[in-house]
């Protein structure tokens, strides 16, 4: 009688463990097809409209000349040369920062962290600004920009980080506030430098710049955050077992044989050069990494080795609609994208403030 309520148990895990990989594989082919049309609506959406098929057959045609079909040069240029580079610049970016921030949720257990409001994005925008006022490490060429901001990154992480140890342990309230008078201290020097330009116009470039926008993406701004996206997210999802543990607590993934002190400056080192690496591209464009990840949660629950692959689709197709938005709500002027997200960011905040401050209360 006892084996056979054990074998009946043991029948009712697997049936839910089945059903939840049921759930997990048909969740991602909705999100697949999801960011699919996102792409090819975004691409159609303009001030010269081109139809979903057009699209990717002046694509195509860029891929296999012998495609070629009776489209215009124009159109050739609005749909593979602007259109197409700035959409899935936007994907790239989006899934960055939502993997990141994914990731820092789980390296500093607080389900309130990202790279804005931690203050690594000020940190890297830092960076980014002393190379495109001063020429600071201009001899690094086109890597310049992202080297830069890279450090500014990791400069501020550790800081933030430092400020919020407490006898060796980590406050989540210390951690916020931390991470809070970081971004401003930062962001203070960012506008101090920016005072300092040489030029009208190179301030204003900066600040522009500094609201996030993916306008005039090309080709070749596609390369180095895919790359740095492919490689961190290939080692993020081989210590998915490690961050489940961390997000546990450190006694837990210690027992489990996790390396915690190691794991931390690898993770450090990880989402600072893939921080650094989106910022210097797109600028600083907040709150994709804290509502993405938290979306991604409710989908799939806690498990890292689903909540990153999620995120990244999640987080791609909200950056590439927030910037339709912008493209088109003040249209024929543009709208910084980092705005758009700011919208939506603020009030997911606040809802998160308050589902979250007992939590945070109870752990001063």
């Amino acid at each position: 009688m006892a084996n056979q309520q054990q074998l009946r148990k043991r029948s009712q895990r697997q049936s839910t463990v089945k059903t939840s990989q049921q759930r997990y594989k048909l969740l991602l082919i909705v999100l697949s097809i999801a960011l699919l049309v996102s792409i090819t609506l975004a691409v159609t959406i303009g001030p010269v409209p081109i139809s979903p098929l057009r699209v990717w057959a002046i694509a195509f045609s860029q891929i296999f000349p012998q495609l070629a079909g009776d489209w215009s040069p124009s159109q050739v240029q609005i749909v593979w040369y602007i259109r197409f580079p700035r959409v899935l610049l936007a994907f790239v970016i989006g899934a960055g920062l939502s993997v990141v921030g994914a990731t820092m949720q789980a390296l500093v257990r607080n389900s309130m962290a990202d790279p804005y409001l931690l203050g690594v994005s000020s940190g890297a925008s830092v960076g980014a600004v002393l190379v495109l006022l001063f020429g600071v490490f201009s001899g690094l060429g086109i890597y310049a920009v992202s080297v830069g901001a890279f450090l500014g990154a990791l400069l501020s992480f550790a800081i933030v980080f430092l400020l919020a140890l407490r006898q060796g342990r980590l406050s989540s309230i210390r951690l916020i506030l931390s991470g809070v008078a970081v971004a401003y201290a930062f962001s203070a020097l960012t506008s101090f430098l920016t005072v300092k330009a040489s030029s009208g116009e190179a301030a204003r470039r900066v600040l522009f710049w500094l609201l996030g926008g993916l306008s005039g993406a090309k080709w070749s701004d596609l390369i180095l955050p895919s790359l740095s996206l492919g490689l961190g997210l290939t080692y993020l999802l081989l210590q998915g077992r490690s961050l489940n543990s961390l997000i546990v607590g450190e006694e837990t993934a210690a027992t489990l044989g996790t390396d915690t002190n190691r794991l931390r400056k690898q993770l450090f080192f990880v989402t600072s050069l893939l921080t650094g690496v989106m910022v210097a591209i797109s600028g600083a464009i907040g709150f994709v990494g804290l509502m993405i990840p938290h979306s991604s949660r409710l989908l799939v629950g806690s498990d890292h080795r689903r909540v990153l692959p999620v995120s990244l689709l999640l987080g791609g197709v909200f950056l590439i609609w927030s910037d339709v938005l912008a493209r088109i709500l003040v249209a024929p002027e543009e709208l910084p994208v980092g705005i758009v997200t700011a919208l939506f960011g603020a009030p997911f905040f606040i809802w998160l403030m308050q589902h979250q401050g007992s939590k945070l209360n109870g752990s001063r």
